[in-house]
């Protein structure tokens, strides 16, 4: 019997993207990130070489904007750069989005780079042409937190506490936790407040402070009312504050609306002494934050900086303030009396201001001089 050809009429030529990409890389890559990701999907189904500039030519970027793309996604652990001996890009390694077993995990594609002269050479025997659909379907393990590849909603604050750092939750973590019974009702309080669907990392998010910070559901929700009622809708604000109130050892509802009052009530407080009365903008507000928590200064050292910066300067306020708090820190300031301490020694130290001895010679010699009046009459009026 003869071979059989299959024939397709339906035919479509797609690059399947990976669901995982979409749910926890997407949302936090830029418009330049998102296009260079999918056009390398789209080069790596066609098998041939190309270069950095043919990338950058498509889409009306430079070289330089499409390299810091490519390391973004290297950071993220979505490709891996390869270079040869003269540290010239030379391929791209496609990782896979999930960790596999190192037995099952098939060989990643790498997708060759060519010179500009060499824009139109043949593919590299070496480069593989995969099936993109097999390593979309193929299943995998969730990633553990150890050494899983973290979205940037996973990856921890900058200041947050080493106590307090939100973990990279797999995906079971998150599905046990979905399957609560109290977790249906407080998923569905959030979006109410954010007026939005959650997101895989979204929800990672309120799991942390569940499962991390062993917030209640009521203080939850309070957290969430808090930060929406304040304009803030995205997590990593909302994250940052709910750090603060674990620091500040926050357990309910009731002690949550003390320590935010109190909070606001010192901002507005310092922001008034700056002569602002707006509310403060996200700069501003680390200005703040830096004062009260990594110089350690009470209010009223605070303000004292604020009232000497608004005789000084009408601009860059924040920043004269913090030159002088910087200052104040550097030299042990804790209380009021130590400024008055300073200030004392700084008049001290200061140069006397003197009167040029050139100028009270000449005003001498001129109160001294002997005027013959009859004389300068005389010679006016021969003038």
């Amino acid at each position: 019997m003869s071979c059989l050809r299959i024939y397709q009429d339906n035919y479509i030529d797609a690059t399947i993207v990976s669901n995982r990409f979409i749910d926890e890389y997407m949302a936090d890559a830029n418009d330049a990130q998102l296009k260079i990701y999918l056009f390398i999907l789209r080069m790596m189904n066609t098998g041939r070489a190309f270069s950095i500039s043919e990338i950058a030519d498509t889409f009306n970027h430079t070289e330089k904007d499409v390299m810091r793309a490519l390391k973004y996604w290297e950071k993220c652990r979505v490709f891996s750069l390869e270079y040869d001996s003269d540290r010239n890009l030379s391929g791209i390694h496609l990782l896979a989005l999930e960790a596999r077993e190192a037995a099952e995990a098939p060989k990643a594609p790498v997708v060759s780079l060519v010179s500009r002269q060499d824009d139109k050479a043949e593919p590299q025997p070496s480069v593989q042409k995969p099936v993109q659909a097999e390593a979309v379907k193929t299943p995998a393990p969730v990633p553990s937190a150890k050494n899983a590849p973290a979205s940037e909603e996973d990856k921890p604050t900058a200041a947050a506490s080493p106590a307090f750092v939100k973990p990279a939750y797999s995906l079971d973590e998150l599905k046990a936790f979905q399957e609560k019974d109290s977790t249906a009702q407080l998923l569905f309080i959030a979006e109410q407040y954010l007026g939005r669907t959650l997101s895989p990392a979204d929800m990672k998010s309120i799991l942390f402070f569940s499962d991390g910070l062993h917030f209640s559901d009521d203080l939850i929700d309070y957290l969430l009312q808090y930060c929406v009622e304040r304009g803030k809708k995205d997590f990593r604000y909302i994250e940052k504050v709910a750090i603060s109130w674990a620091e500040a050892h926050v357990s309910t509802p009731v002690e949550a609306e003390g320590h935010a009052s109190r909070y606001d009530k010192c901002v507005y407080t310092i922001m008034n002494a700056l002569g602002k009365t707006n509310a403060p903008t996200r700069r501003e507000a680390e200005y703040i934050c830096r004062w009260r928590e990594e110089y350690t200064f009470e209010t009223d050292i605070i303000i004292e900086a604020c009232e000497r910066t608004v005789l000084a300067t009408d601009r860059h306020r924040f920043e004269y303030a913090d030159k002088i708090l910087l200052s104040w820190k550097e030299a042990g300031v804790r209380h009021l009396a130590d400024i008055a301490k300073l200030d004392e020694g700084f008049q001290k130290t200061k140069p006397a201001k003197q009167t040029s001895d050139r100028s009270i010679d000449k005003y001498n010699r001129f109160m001294q001089n002997n005027y013959d009046y009859d004389a300068l009459e005389q010679e006016l009026l021969r003038n």
